[in-house]
């Protein structure tokens, strides 16, 4: 089973283990490749197709302090996506034996592609890496842009569906780990970067199965939201989508990626999307199911534009009866404090982190089924803490961990 970074269709799986580890890790002056620049790369365009089995695209990247370029060559091993914005395959560096995901995109020399301008940016425990990118030209002289990116070999989707298969929850530990790193990814986008993904869902949270660390992926759809700038609101897949995008909202925020993470959540522990809609409509009629019928004021919260409200009246549905009688008050509670109609009663992805759902992570005695350690929880940059007050750095990082924070000044 495996999965791959920034893939956007919902098909975007694949189907064999990879290794773990360090052996598939680049040799240093190629991990430690300088991409966060503004230049493009033009100069670098490789020749063919290069998404079927066995296709070598041989491409370079800036040598180091005034050194030789260097030569990488990919060998394609299989497509393992398709969709509207090009295809993604899984590849293998053959200077290096390291395995990665390759996101083929088109490009339109007009614009710059914003995908690749956000993963230059990005640099975080919990969001895929981007390793290079290269452009290539097919028979038909199309431009396409490439970008190299880590490989993770699994994806909450499947995990859910191999506990669904097996007619398990899944064990209450890796819900707690995926959701916290879930939201330590969000609030790291949202507050360091100033990014809305705008596609959070199962799919595009890469997961490691042996160390159970998570990685968010693809952001194809995600954009810097600007207050008083209309985005559009047909974004985000069906079942993740926010109450204020079905109602047309385009002035949102960055609240729905935190519904999104809510729904993500509700599925971990339920085995099941919470709201399985068949269509825009229909994924309002479930959420009402839960919360309610929104009111008059939630609607105004939602999109202030609009007026055609014609919903039967229906009390929300309590939510520790949504759940099985065991599952723990802290889990319900974090729920239904990230699935709120109003986007601004939400909690943040920051406060969703100090939860009391998410205790057991910040005892230095836990550790997963199998007797090892929990993935790095608490290794925190500084630019990931800035401007966090100290009542909430106190609640988020345990005693345990502050000697790797000294920059906080305990």
């Amino acid at each position: 089973m495996a999965s791959v970074g920034a893939v956007r269709p919902s098909s975007r799986f694949q189907n064999d283990t990879s290794t773990s580890g360090d052996a598939d890790r680049l040799p240093n002056e190629m991990g430690n490749m300088s991409i966060r620049d503004d230049r493009d790369p033009e100069d670098i365009v490789v020749n063919g197709n290069g998404t079927e089995p066995g296709h070598i695209i041989v491409t370079s990247i800036e040598g180091r302090n005034g050194q030789a370029k260097q030569t990488i060559s990919y060998m394609a091993e299989r497509v393992v996506g398709n969709g509207s914005f090009g295809t993604v395959f899984q590849a293998k560096c053959l200077e290096t034996g390291e395995t990665v995901a390759i996101k083929k995109v088109l490009q339109d020399k007009r614009y710059k592609n914003r995908e690749l301008q956000t993963m230059r940016v990005l640099d975080h425990p919990n969001v895929v890496a981007l390793k290079h990118c290269f452009f290539s030209k097919t028979e038909k002289e199309e431009l396409y842009l490439n970008l190299v990116l880590e490989y993770v070999p699994e994806t909450a989707h499947r995990v859910i569906k191999h506990y669904n298969k097996m007619n398990q929850r899944m064990p209450l530990i890796y819900a707690k780990l995926y959701m916290y790193q879930i939201c330590r990814s969000l609030a790291y986008i949202h507050n360091s970067i100033g990014v809305c993904h705008r596609d959070i869902k199962p799919q595009n949270l890469l997961v490691n199965p042996h160390t159970h660390q998570l990685k968010l992926c693809d952001f194809g759809s995600a954009k810097v939201l600007v207050k008083g700038e209309p985005n559009i609101s047909y974004i985000c897949s069906r079942y993740y989508r926010a109450p204020e995008l079905i109602f047309g909202a385009t002035e949102y925020t960055t609240a729905i990626d935190v519904w999104s993470a809510g729904c993500v959540l509700a599925e971990l522990l339920l085995g099941q999307p919470i709201f399985p809609g068949d269509s825009g409509v229909d994924q309002l009629v479930e959420i009402i199911k839960v919360l309610g019928t929104p009111t008059r004021e939630e609607i105004k919260c939602m999109n202030p534009n609009y007026t055609e409200f014609k919903f039967p009246q229906i009390k929300a549905h309590p939510w520790h009866k949504i759940f099985h009688k065991r599952m723990p008050a802290e889990a319900v509670d974090l729920v239904s404090r990230l699935l709120q109609y109003s986007p601004s009663l939400r909690s943040t992805a920051l406060e969703a982190l100090i939860h009391p759902f998410f205790d057991e992570l910040r005892d230095p005695n836990t550790r997963l089924p199998n007797g090892r350690f929990l993935p790095p929880l608490f290794n925190f940059k500084p630019h990931e803490l800035k401007g966090v007050p100290m009542d909430i750095l106190v609640k988020l990082i345990p005693e345990h961990a502050r000697k790797n924070c000294a920059f906080v000044g305990w």
